[in-house]
């Protein structure tokens, strides 16, 4: 029954090779590939493709300033796991309490009541002189008190809560920022951008009450500010924001379309898609390294008074994560296209690659064919249809990929591996049709043996001597 397979694929391979030679024997249209031939097409393609290499990572930052921070949901989603880091909890409790117990005056208000109470007339002599004296012991233990409300209650779901709700409506203020206009919760002030921490002092007021603290019924209301951002490039940062939100939407359009345009116009088309996907990816990694050179500029700007730098290199990295989680899918997007585009090359490792795989399938369908499993007129169909089919899951995995809300590198892969599964099952189940039988179909070999020949695969043996087998 191998035998049997075996001189049927053999037969198959046969009908390639002459609808192969058919082709290659077709005159071309005159003046067509003189005219694709021209050096001015590859050099218009070779600027098509730097201008795509280039705009790649502002393409991605364009997306990640007019999706990420315009945008009220994704701006809230990305500053919520703020409220959940220790670094920033300790910092935020740190600003809420010092604000209490300014407004409180903790120490001036026990070294009141005590002298007062020395002061009595029915106080013994003895106790009124030692009164004073537990001034200080009183304003710590008050302050400690104060502080661990405020730190459960910073590292609470409440809190949480909150500082979901504050973000959300400061975010148009930020925008405005951003805009230039800024005011409001949040604002721009000389070099900092501040977040208005009253609604959270508010809430640690109402909790130091509620446990018996009454004394914090006379906080008044409180502005206190929390710096999110230290920098002297405000003016700088808002410059690239209003210029990349307008740009947001059309420069990746631009991007993709110029390197389609460069692959269409190069002589060597798969080369180009090679180049342009690799250019990607080192477009790619040069964002990833300015955003680094970025974060170590920022943490040397900020204050140690007004930020820790562990406080400081969460929010920037908060804040810049989905615009990380962009350029790698891109890169990792890049790569596959580049790996797609090798394989599928002439070198001698791309051949043996694709012929190994092809063999494998190949053994895979003979096995299942041996053990009774035949596709029948389906695996003609898909035999006859295999080209229309690849490009069919091909387009699907582009459009998955460019609908999905927000595809990281681990998504890219996963669409990139069931594309490679769905290829493999349309080389599984088209089966290749025996020559001579009935149904047998010219068309579908001859897309194939194009395939075949678009790769770079070598030809077989001669025929003659294959049906002589």
């Amino acid at each position: 029954m191998t035998d049997a397979n075996e001189v049927e694929r053999l037969r198959a391979r046969v009908a390639e090779l002459e609808a192969e030679l058919e082709e290659t024997q077709d005159p071309r249209p005159p003046g067509g590939e003189t005219a694709r031939r021209s050096p001015w097409w590859a050099v218009a393609s070779a600027i098509l493709l730097t201008l795509a290499c280039l705009l790649a990572p502002l393409s991605v930052a364009a997306v990640w300033a007019s999706t990420q921070i315009s945008d009220t949901d994704r701006y809230v989603q990305t500053v919520a796991p703020l409220a959940q880091d220790p670094a920033v909890q300790q910092a935020i409790a740190d600003e809420v309490t010092q604000a209490v117990l300014e407004a409180i005056d903790v120490e001036t208000l026990s070294t009141e009541l005590l002298t007062a109470l020395a002061q009595q007339e029915n106080m013994p002599p003895r106790l009124g002189t030692l009164l004073p004296g537990l001034a200080a012991p009183i304003s710590n233990g008050v302050e400690s008190f104060t502080r661990d409300q405020v730190g459960r209650f910073v590292a609470s779901p409440q809190f949480a809560a909150l500082w979901e709700q504050v973000n959300r409506v400061a975010h148009e203020q930020i925008v405005r920022l951003l805009e230039g206009t800024g005011a409001g919760a949040v604002s721009a002030q000389g070099d900092q951008i501040t977040l208005n921490l009253g609604p959270v002092i508010t809430a640690v007021k109402e909790r130091l009450v509620a446990r018996g603290f009454s004394v914090a019924s006379r906080i008044p209301a409180i502005e206190r500010s929390f710096v999110l951002v230290q920098s002297g490039s405000i003016s700088d940062a808002q410059a690239y924001y209003r210029l990349l939100n307008t740009l947001g939407t059309w420069l990746p359009v631009v991007a993709v379309a110029l390197l389609v345009g460069g692959v269409f116009l190069a002589r060597d088309r798969r080369r180009a898609l090679l180049r342009g996907s690799l250019g990607f990816v080192a477009g790619m990694i040069v964002l990833g390294l300015g955003l680094a050179i970025g974060r170590t500029f920022y943490l040397a700007a900020v204050p140690p008074d007004l930020l820790s730098r562990e406080a400081a290199g969460t929010i920037f990295d908060t804040l810049v994560r989905f615009l990380r989680t962009g350029l790698r899918a891109v890169a990792v997007l890049g790569l596959v296209l580049a790996l797609a585009a090798f394989v599928t090359g002439p070198s001698s490792t791309a051949v043996r690659t694709r012929e190994f795989l092809e063999h494998g399938i190949g053994s895979m369908r003979g096995g299942a064919e041996a053990a009774g499993l035949n596709t029948g007129p389906v695996g003609s169909w898909v035999y006859a249809r295999k080209r229309a089919l690849r490009i069919a899951v091909l387009i699907a995995a582009g459009v998955v990929l460019v609908f999905w809300t927000r595809p990281t590198a681990v998504v890219v892969l996963v669409v990139a591996l069931l594309c490679l599964l769905a290829l493999g099952l349309i080389e599984f189940l088209g089966r290749p049709p025996v020559p001579g039988a009935p149904g047998t179909s010219p068309e579908g070999a001859a897309a194939d043996v194009e395939d075949h020949t678009s790769t770079g695969q070598a030809p077989g043996p001669p025929s003659g001597i294959l049906r002589g087998g």
